[in-house]
């Protein structure tokens, strides 16, 4: 039979209506998705501040790892083996791990005519892998009388600060970089001037570093030895604020640019707050619908007869529950949008007034929020549907 509109018989189906409980699992149900939309974006936020405290390449962070150097220890070789090298690359967490080998024969420095310095200084090398920056001239062969340097950013800031007080003159990036150093090598075995030359800038690694060919080669020409192991050690990790990483660490007593963690064990603190607040939603959600539903096993009930009397003069069960279930539809949108408004002002309000307006992260709300917003919308009228779907089949 062809049907009716459904506000012809909508008096039949909501007698004795009370709202109380309609309007309690409303509200039960704009908590839940409140507090899930919050969480989603609260989680979004934290990763955003913790992947900026790394300096980063190809989506990894480096960091640098010493050994704890304490009163009981402080007279034995803290230096890393190569057997805890290897364990430090077995580490599910860790994606690579390299030595910083060091001089074992006196260098000196000089900067010639230009500039009258000179000091005692170390080199270092380390796999080009895990330096930041390594132009294709930092190679070197025996027989090189020019040696490349990459030079630590910090470092010629530091110069720049204590150079007025000597009378040296400060150094932009550029300048240094045409400067011709003189390394004077001496070793037990001999020794050697070299002319050498800075030819990148780090960023991450403090020190002054050589190709390991060159660190190899001098150690073996100048002092008749390999090179030592290493004090500290480079690894490569896709999280430096991993939980896993740093109790590894811990239990190991190796210490680390606390810097470069900050944010890691607030980070653990903060995501599981987050995702107990996330958990919690997702309960109000789920009461919030099994309230509706005793709102609507009672709305059936009180008008079971008037039901019974539509279902045999020749209303379908299913085009009656499509009805009934498209009332709330708007409800249903309008309690989803409040919770994206409220969840979007305050998202505002973090970014801009307690976050200052950080670069890292957005005043708007990521697009997963908004898909999740979507989905818990589609999933309440779905649910809706099919509970009075299975309602009204129930007594037809």
């Amino acid at each position: 039979m062809k049907h009716p509109s459904f506000h012809i018989i909508k008096p039949l189906l909501f007698t004795g209506e009370r709202s109380s409980t309609r309007w309690f699992s409303y509200v039960g149900l704009g908590i839940g998705v409140l507090l899930l939309l919050l969480a989603q974006q609260l989680f979004i936020d934290i990763q955003a501040l913790v992947k900026q405290t790394s300096i980063r390449k190809n989506g990894f962070d480096y960091i640098s790892v010493t050994k704890q150097i304490t009163n009981e220890n402080m007279g034995r070789d803290n230096r890393f083996s190569a057997a805890d090298i290897d364990t430090l690359r077995t580490q599910s967490f860790i994606q690579g791990a390299a030595p910083l080998i060091s001089n074992r024969f006196e260098v000196v420095a000089t900067a010639g005519d230009q500039i009258p310095f000179a000091s005692d200084i170390f080199l270092e090398a380390l796999e080009t892998e895990f330096i930041d920056t390594v132009p294709a001239g930092f190679t070197w062969q025996p027989g090189q009388a020019l040696v490349p340097l990459i030079f630590s950013s910090d470092f010629l800031e530091m110069y720049n600060v204590f150079a007025p007080s000597y009378g040296l003159p400060q150094l932009s990036m550029e300048t240094a970089s045409n400067v011709i150093i003189g390394l004077r090598c001496e070793g037990q075995k001999g020794g050697q001037v070299f002319r050498a030359q800075i030819v990148a800038f780090s960023d991450r690694i403090n020190s002054l570093l050589v190709p390991k060919s060159f660190l190899d080669w001098a150690n073996q020409e100048f002092e008749g030895l390999p090179s030592a192991n290493a004090s500290r050690v480079y690894i490569k990790t896709k999280d430096a604020n991993s939980p896993d990483l740093l109790d590894f660490l811990a239990t190991k007593n190796y210490r680390v640019n606390k810097e470069k963690t900050a944010f890691g064990r607030s980070k653990q603190i903060l995501q599981g707050v987050i995702a107990g607040l996330g958990i919690f939603g997702v309960l109000v959600v789920g009461l919030a619908l099994l309230l509706f539903s005793f709102y609507l096993q009672l709305m059936v009930a009180r008008s079971r007869d008037n039901l019974q009397l539509l279902l045999t003069i020749g209303y379908r069960p299913d085009w009656l529950s499509r009805q009934v279930a498209r009332r709330f539809i708007p409800v249903y949108l309008i309690v989803v949008a409040a919770a994206l408004i409220v969840t979007q002002l305050l998202q505002y309000g973090f970014h801009q007034v307690i976050m200052f307006n950080r670069p890292e992260l957005s005043s708007w709300l990521h697009p997963s929020v908004w898909i999740t917003a979507i989905i818990l919308t589609v999933l309440s009228i779905l649910t809706n549907l099919r509970m009075v779907k299975k309602l009204l089949y129930g007594i037809s």
